[in-house]
């Protein structure tokens, strides 16, 4: 039974849901490389028309992370690898006047591979992170606190490994690293401040792209636990001195976060 009036809805306990973000690698229309992101047009009231997260309700029967699948699976079936809880989104001004919600949102991030080329179906289509249309909700707010969050991660090797893969030539790493931070990096000081780090692996094997010679292909040491500073690969040596691998002594820097405070309910992304 629904609630009646606007008083007894914003006293009524929230609702919670899931929404996902889901972050891919793929090439633009000049061949480089961007973040991409598939979103799901909505069929039905409110934002009739609009894109929107996938995301959908939970179940007594599913665990959060299994009800952050079943949205996934239900809108676009992938089932990516790595999926990690992202935020909670719940300000009570989000609903405007209808039921409370809450929103626990989670971020996967996906090869080329995963995304099987970016196939869309009946009201999904994949965007790049730049040229997103007009989202329902809080939808963009939620995408660019996953954006920033990415950005920041990046210096770390596991995240990067799980946009470019289990193996990868040097090359395609720069790219993943460029496509994240948005800028372009300095190739010639990537590789030598990245083979520095000692966090790569040589495979021993060699991998040839277009006409270009063979290229060893790597893969991350296991082990390794400390960040890099992609930041400091955005221009070049010019102190002369030694290179130390491109360590922050205090961290990362990168963008300023966003704004997490949200106004609008982000749930019901589900076009059902």
């Amino acid at each position: 039974m629904g609630i009646g009036n606007v008083s007894e809805r914003r006293l009524a306990p929230p609702q919670v849901g899931v929404s996902v973000v889901i972050l891919a690698l793929g090439p633009d229309a000049t061949g480089r490389s961007r973040l991409w992101l598939p979103l799901v047009r909505r069929v039905r009231q409110p934002f009739l028309g609009a894109w929107a997260l996938p995301g959908g309700d939970l179940a007594a029967n599913r665990s959060l992370e299994q009800s952050a699948y079943a949205a996934l699976e239900s809108t676009t079936t992938l089932h990516p690898r790595y999926l990690e809880q992202l935020y909670t989104f719940g300000d009570p001004g989000r609903s405007h006047g209808g039921l409370p919600m809450v929103s626990i949102v989670y971020w996967a991030l996906v090869g080329t591979a995963e995304a099987k080329d970016f196939v869309e179906a009946d009201n999904v289509r994949w965007f790049p992170e730049n040229e997103l249309p007009e989202l329902a909700f809080d939808h963009k707010a939620i995408i660019d606190y996953a954006l920033w969050r990415l950005r920041t991660k990046i210096a770390y090797p596991d995240v990067a490994a799980r946009l470019v893969g289990e193996t990868f030539m040097l090359s395609q790493l720069h790219d993943v690293v460029e496509a994240v931070t948005g800028e372009p990096v300095d190739l010639a000081n990537f590789r030598r401040r990245i083979l520095a780090s000692g966090e790569l692996e040589d495979t021993g094997a060699k991998q040839r792209v277009g006409k270009h010679r063979p290229a060893a292909v790597y893969r991350y040491v296991a082990a390794a636990s400390t960040p890099w500073n992609p930041y400091d690969w955005l221009k070049d040596d010019d102190d002369g001195g030694v290179d130390t691998g491109g360590h922050a002594a205090a961290g990362p820097a990168g963008p300023d976060p966003p704004p997490v405070a949200v106004d609008d309910d982000p749930m019901s992304a589900l076009s059902r």
